[in-house]
């Protein structure tokens, strides 16, 4: 396919274009030119009012539900999700039903995303079934396409069996991923720990259960070395601690919720369960450090944490509603409603490498994979914005500031102008 990207300015860094406004000329794939003024005949010409383009963008947790649950979401309808949100690439959480904990499971994933425009790279379940018992598969699932082991939202319980694991995945340079999270402290916590849930009455989630699960693993991984993702964290004292990991010299990685970086814990005022997510969402103090970290780069990654949830799981008494939020389609908007557009474009799309992707550069020769947008586009988020099977969207009734028009990667052109 020959596609003609007209007057699109190209943020990207690494490109000798960068901040400069040009046509883009792409066949088979690959950028064959970019210049000022390009004239082609019988191609499929974009043009659209203040389009920018970036390097394609990566979400590092992401869940469907298929198989098993695709009243949440199907591989097919959440991969155009995806596309239409911005992302090329996602990482894609092993909760499903059952869970993805087998070389079976890993080559179903890959196979039911063939040719498409958004690449997914499955995790598998750290332990089988993920109940934290038995190691699963790990070295045949990495050699089938996982990209990290991950029980959902989980702790690993017992320290012998992270221990255990951080040593063995080393052998293949594999990548353990493990949410630090004690339950124990807060069997039946809702929200977090503070003014709002004293005020109302609800059973609280301290940062405490979340900072001494993180101390422990870290002091784990300097005993083994290797490689350790910590999803999501949430707190001022885990940045201190993460922080203070990676002057040691551990190869420490972690994300931050979108859901932490732009709401703080007075949304759960009026019981909304859409704001119902693990970790919870803070205080602004704790939201205010996050959003630093992420800017220094102790904290990797941002992830709009998107979990469909059913609406019988959902929409119910707050005590009885599953935690997690859908996100893809506002994260965007969020981050360029908190952090200038440069910033938030090497936000989405830096550290790669981490999961084996390449990153591709907006340059003559180059494979094209890149996010077309406008970054001057401030709205409400509303229901019908929410292009998931599930509606359990945080951002619904929100202002952010970024409308999204898709991606072309693979020889595919995914746009909603």
């Amino acid at each position: 396919m020959s596609i003609l990207i007209k007057s699109a300015k190209i943020i990207d860094a690494s490109s000798k274009f960068n901040g400069k406004t040009k046509d883009i000329f792409i066949y088979k794939g690959v950028i064959q030119e970019i210049a000022d003024k390009i004239i082609k005949k019988s191609v499929k010409e974009i043009k659209i009012k203040n389009l920018h383009v970036s390097q394609g963008w990566l979400d590092t947790s992401v869940s469907f539900g298929e198989p098993g649950l695709e009243e949440r979401e199907t591989i097919e309808n959440g991969s155009l999700t995806a596309c239409l949100s911005g992302f090329t690439n996602i990482i894609l959480n092993s909760n499903t039903l059952p869970v993805i904990d087998s070389k079976a499971d890993i080559i179903y994933i890959k196979n039911k995303n063939k040719n498409s425009a958004v690449e997914i790279h499955p995790l598998g379940a750290l332990t089988l079934r993920s109940d934290g018992t038995e190691m699963a598969e790990l070295w045949e699932m990495y050699n089938s396409g996982a990209v990290g082991f991950y029980d959902y939202k989980t702790s690993v319980r017992d320290p012998n069996l992270l221990k255990t694991a951080l040593q063995y995945v080393q052998h293949f340079d594999g990548l353990i991923m493990t949410l630090p999270y004690e339950k124990s402290i807060c069997n039946d916590g809702q929200i977090n720990e503070g003014e709002i849930s004293t005020l109302y009455g609800l059973e609280g989630i301290p940062s405490l259960s979340e900072e001494i699960t993180l101390e422990r693993d870290l002091k784990i991984l300097e005993y083994t070395g290797g490689k350790l993702f910590i999803p999501t964290i949430s707190s001022i004292k885990s940045v201190e601690l993460i922080r203070n990991a990676k002057l040691k010299g551990l190869q420490i990685i972690t994300s931050v919720s979108i859901n932490n970086l732009f709401f703080n814990e007075k949304k759960l005022i009026n019981f909304d369960t859409r704001f119902k997510v693990l970790p919870p969402i803070r205080t602004e103090k704790d939201r205010l450090v996050l959003v630093k970290a992420l800017s220094d780069g102790t904290i990797d990654f941002v992830t709009s944490d998107h979990a469909p949830i059913d609406i019988d799981n959902k929409k119910t008494d707050f005590k009885n509603s599953l935690f997690g939020a859908t996100g893809l389609e506002s994260i965007f908007g969020a981050l360029n409603s908190i952090y200038k557009t440069e910033e938030v474009i090497d936000i989405l799309t830096r550290k790669k490498d981490l999961f084996g992707i390449k990153s591709e550069t907006i340059d003559e020769g180059s494979k094209a994979s890149m996010t077309l947008f406008n970054p001057k586009h401030k709205y409400i988020f509303l229901k019908d914005d929410v292009k998931s099977k599930s509606k359990n969207a945080s951002f619904i009734n929100s202002e952010i500031n970024g409308k999204v028009f898709g991606v072309i990667n693979n020889g595919a052109v995914v746009i909603d102008e």
